[in-house]
């Protein structure tokens, strides 16, 4: 599976932004999918996962009401809707995937299979 992670950029406090990530290979549909981050000198930490179905969300605290994630199964494209941006937001935004038919909504990045290459998301003050 590959996945291809987009629209990262240079916003403002406050600003809104969506961010892409498209999948090829693999039935979209089969995926648990996630979006991670990764601070300069900090460790990778998970921002929002959704379901295949997108009928179950995990969200973490720093970005719940500010955040949505969501999924187009039907464009192989899940996509997570960032607004009210802070700068503890500027981090590189990773997508990630996995295959596996869970009952839980995994949140440790060990547990993801797949991973797109990261977009920079950029908060200025």
């Amino acid at each position: 599976v590959q996945l291809q992670a987009s629209g990262g950029g240079l916003v403002q406090a406050g600003d809104s932004l969506t961010l892409s990530c498209s999948a090829s290979g693999r039935a979209f549909s089969t995926l648990i999918m996630g979006w991670f981050r990764q601070a300069p000198g900090k460790e990778r930490e998970v921002v929002a996962v959704t379901s295949r179905s997108n009928d179950r969300t995990y969200y973490a605290e720093f970005v719940k009401g500010r955040f949505t994630i969501s999924r187009d199964n039907a464009k192989n494209t899940v996509y997570l809707q960032m607004s009210t941006l802070k700068p503890s937001d500027t981090a590189v935004y990773f997508c990630a995937g996995d295959p596996r038919d869970l009952r839980w909504i995994p949140i440790a990045g060990s547990e993801y299979r797949y991973w797109g290459q990261g977009t920079l998301v950029t908060v200025s003050s």
